[in-house]
């Protein structure tokens, strides 16, 4: 999946991907953080408005102190699924 790789806030299909930001970092599904503010949104636009982009900078600046460790792909760990895809192909041929 691509999505892991790329930098959140550079990304198309996100809003400076905050919320998957969020997700990311305390392990749970960012979809229930966009619903969570939705509903204040209607009511406290501005204050919404304020407290996300808050919260950006909070995960912009955490992400900037504490960057996470790029991982390094293993030979091995990636020629056993590439092995074990071509088997597949050939058992269906």
């Amino acid at each position: 999946m691509d999505n892991d790789t790329t930098n959140l806030f550079q990304r198309r299909d996100t809003f400076f991907g905050i919320c998957e930001a969020v997700g990311q970092d305390f392990g749970f599904n960012p979809l229930w953080l966009r619903l969570a503010l939705i509903a204040p949104l209607f009511f406290f636009p501005v204050q919404t408005f304020a407290a996300y982009f808050g919260l950006g900078a909070i995960v912009l600046a955490s992400r900037l102190l504490f960057p996470a460790p790029a991982a390094t792909p293993s030979a091995s760990v990636e020629a056993e699924p590439a092995a074990h895809q071509a088997e597949e192909f050939a058992l269906a041929a």
